[in-house]
């Protein structure tokens, strides 16, 4: 068997494993071996592009593998759960590095060699130079918000749409002479340059409360940047799990944007998610906020026969985890039926949540999506909102002027009574006000989750 034929079959098992595996990640119980299947197939993948003979430096791709695989242990072990988000901004801009640069890197050498550069190619590298910078200077920023090194709210400037609109006709048109005219590289530092400026014009006037749609996009982007860059190197294997990346970001962008209330095309088109410092309206009327100690709040809980549980981003912060698991235990001991809410987009990225009340071996079957226990609040005693802000605020329904008007929240304000646990009355991360506060079922339980949970475990416990 010649070696091309072998890598493409390998390729075609490598496809087959990423394939089966993103199958697998439908579901918690099988999330950990699709993502071991998938891992496999970029093994294979990459072992046997070893093989390829466009290859020569094989010294080289083992050395990138080892550094690769070296910081890629590091920083999983390193950061923190919290960090996991400004953590996938950045692996995704690395992506969007990667394939601008190889665009670029392979324009140099056809450059290089006497003749025309075929339509195709001028084409292909174009593309992985626009869809790579943009990705790269898009997720920086995405990353620099997250982490707070940017400023997390939206930040409009005049003419944003048609400067927007032009830049993309500016990279379009530098495409077209490229064509034209390959070997005048002005063209393609032209598309370089103008892509690396847009990256950032889009992100930066995304909202805090918007950016985990802006992260599953910008994840699309990488991919499909990914995809481009296999046309360029005419890889198959670049070229499928480029584009199933791509393809399974632009799905997960849909099912984001559909449980925010916004449309593709505004994500797409970037400045979208505006989001106001001010308060809401129920701020400011002259209304009361009730709060309890731990004592108090563990008496409701003890009459109470059902608990559903709202994790949020402030959970997450405070590691507190483990001590709602203890919570759990302690009421279910009791005989009181305990279930947790888990809004798509709450802690900032897709399946944060899971992924943390996962670590602290609660059981998936007692994580429930918005549409499935929604309906369910209006039935229950006692609703636990842990850290979550943006997602369970009743403005969203009603209040036009409010940034998360229109986004499907968590009916918790619907409930019996409602204990949300939180520092202070400080706005959430979409820097608005929570109506919930200030409601007649709602009780503030001041302080760290972790400490305020532990401690009503300890009350618990005590009655």
């Amino acid at each position: 068997m010649n070696t091309p034929l072998l890598i493409n079959i390998v390729y075609l098992i490598s496809s087959v494993l990423f394939i089966y595996g993103i199958k697998k990640l439908g579901s918690p119980k099988t999330a950990r071996q699709g993502n071991f299947l998938s891992a496999l197939g970029m093994l294979l993948a990459v072992a046997f592009t070893l093989l390829d003979k466009h290859i020569f430096s094989f010294e080289y791709i083992l050395a990138g593998l080892l550094i690769g695989s070296a910081i890629g242990v590091i920083f999983a072990t390193k950061v923190e759960m919290t960090a996991m988000p400004q953590m996938v901004g950045l692996l995704n801009g690395f992506g969007g590095a990667a394939s601008a640069l190889v665009g670029l890197a392979e324009y140099l050498k056809f450059d290089a060699i006497p003749g025309d550069i075929s339509a195709k190619i001028a084409i292909t590298i174009g593309l992985s130079i626009f869809i790579g910078a943009v990705t790269f200077t898009g997720s920086l920023v995405a990353y620099g918000k997250l982490q707070g090194i940017v400023s997390g709210n939206s930040v409009q400037y005049p003419m944003q749409h048609p400067i927007n609109g032009l830049l993309i006709v500016g990279v379009l048109v530098s495409m077209i002479f490229m064509v034209l005219y390959p070997h005048d590289n002005t063209y393609v530092w032209l598309i370089l340059n103008i892509s690396l400026i847009l990256g950032i014009l889009l992100v930066i006037p995304i909202g805090g409360a918007d950016m985990p749609v802006a992260i599953s996009l910008l994840n699309s982007y990488s991919g499909l940047a990914g995809a481009a860059t296999g046309f360029v190197l005419d890889n198959n294997m670049l070229i499928i799990a480029g584009a199933l990346v791509g393809a399974s970001g632009i799905i997960l962008t849909n099912i984001m944007c559909k449980a925010m209330n916004r449309s593709l095309m505004s994500v797409v088109l970037g400045g979208f998610g505006a989001t106001s410092s001010g308060p809401s309206n129920v701020a400011k009327k002259d209304v009361t906020v009730k709060s309890v100690d731990s004592e108090e709040a563990a008496m409701i809980f003890d009459s109470a026969s059902s608990v559903i549980i709202v994790p949020g981003y402030g959970m997450a912060v405070a590691q507190a985890q483990h001590a709602v698991k203890d919570l759990m235990d302690i009421l279910t001991k009791k005989g009181i039926t305990v279930r947790f809410a888990i809004h798509p987009v709450a802690g900032r990225m897709p399946g944060h949540m899971n992924i943390l009340l996962a670590e602290s071996n609660i059981p998936y079957e007692y994580m429930l999506a918005l549409e499935d226990i929604n309906e369910d609040f209006r039935n229950t005693d006692v609703s636990l909102v842990i850290g979550a802000n943006d997602v369970v605020n009743p403005a969203a329904r009603h209040d036009t002027s409010s940034p998360v008007y229109g986004m499907p929240i968590l009916n918790v304000d619907y409930g019996k009574t409602t204990i949300i646990i939180k520092r202070s009355m400080a706005a959430g991360y979409a820097g608005i006000d929570n109506e919930l506060f200030y409601l007649p079922n709602s009780l503030m339980y001041f302080g760290d989750a972790k400490e305020a949970v532990t401690k009503l475990n300890n009350a618990l416990k005590a009655l």
